[in-house]
């Protein structure tokens, strides 16, 4: 009897330990479910990880966009702290959380004073909510921004139309305005940066002759474009990153910090007179139906 009763015994105790491996196996161990549990939130951290937010402060930035009947619409800070909910601006800026980048998107549509090509595009503001307040060379200024061509339309020759994307834009003192009897404050825009067929092009401008006066050269039609430049790099719909840096009778513009454009001469020597802001998004230079264009913006840095 003893001997079969440590034989069942034997038996018993092999069936249970084999039925804790059979169920350790399956998953239906405590352990097991600690496993499958740490996978699932391991799952959901890389899921949320995917939604990216532009590094872009609006603090000190109104943007314009293409709509706006009788006046284009303009959204100063702080309200366009509230882009991603404000419905008028949606269609025009919004976020890209995949690729985390602010997106303006542009066609031709309304325009602003004294243009004829539209725009979705950031103006810089050193005091909120107030155009009055400016820098000039001699104070100095530094932009850096990080963005990319998005998608672009075609004109009839199968070409990429092609838009603005960064600039430093002239402004008159109320003073400078009523000396020369101007209705506004617009000067000329002393920067224009394009993307252009995949390449960045630069624009500036110079006096038509040097010995102007100082009255003269507050007027529009004493400054004229110069032949551009264009950056040997090809960025394509890449992402590239365009540097400003501005100091009293000097401008250097870096793409990618591996090719600098210099101008050092009597016209920004002379362009001194000036008010300055920074302007970044996307002009787009055509009138063409059906045209568009979605420029991304991942970054935006302003040192002065």
């Amino acid at each position: 009897m003893l001997k079969t009763f440590i034989i069942l015994c034997t038996l018993l105790l092999s069936a249970s330990l084999s039925l804790g491996q059979t169920s350790e196996n399956n998953g239906n161990s405590p352990s097991g479910r600690d496993e499958i549990s740490t996978s699932k939130i391991s799952k959901r951290k890389k899921k949320r990880k995917k939604y990216k937010l532009p590094k872009v402060d609006l603090s000190h930035w109104k943007v314009t966009i293409p709509v706006g009947e009788p006046k284009i619409i303009e959204v100063d800070p702080p309200e366009i702290l509230d882009y991603a909910t404000n419905e008028v601006l949606k269609p025009y800026m919004y976020n890209d959380s995949t690729k985390g980048a602010l997106v303006f998107h542009a066609v031709p549509a309304q325009t602003t004073t004294n243009t004829k090509y539209s725009r979705s595009e950031l103006r810089e503001q050193m005091v909120p909510g107030n155009n009055s307040v400016n820098w000039t060379f001699a104070q100095g200024g530094k932009l850096k921004v990080k963005m990319a061509m998005d998608k672009i339309s075609r004109d009839e020759n199968g070409k990429y139309h092609k838009t603005i994307i960064t600039q430093i834009h002239g402004r008159l003192t109320n003073e400078q305005r009523d000396e020369i009897g101007q209705k506004d404050n617009n000067a000329p825009p002393i920067l224009k940066i394009y993307w252009q067929n995949g390449k960045i092009r630069v624009k500036t401008k110079k006096l038509r002759t040097s010995n102007i006066g100082p009255v003269e050269i507050l007027k529009k039609e004493s400054w004229v474009d110069d032949e551009g430049f264009n950056f040997e790099q090809k960025v394509g719909f890449k992402k590239f990153t365009i540097e400003v840096e501005v100091e009293e009778g000097k401008m250097v513009i870096s793409l990618n910090g591996q090719e600098y454009k210099t101008y050092e001469d009597v016209h920004m020597q002379r362009w001194g007179v000036f008010e300055n802001y920074f302007k970044v998004g996307n002009y787009l230079q055509t009138r063409d139906e059906n045209a568009f264009a979605d420029v991304r913006v991942y970054n935006i840095e302003v040192e002065h």
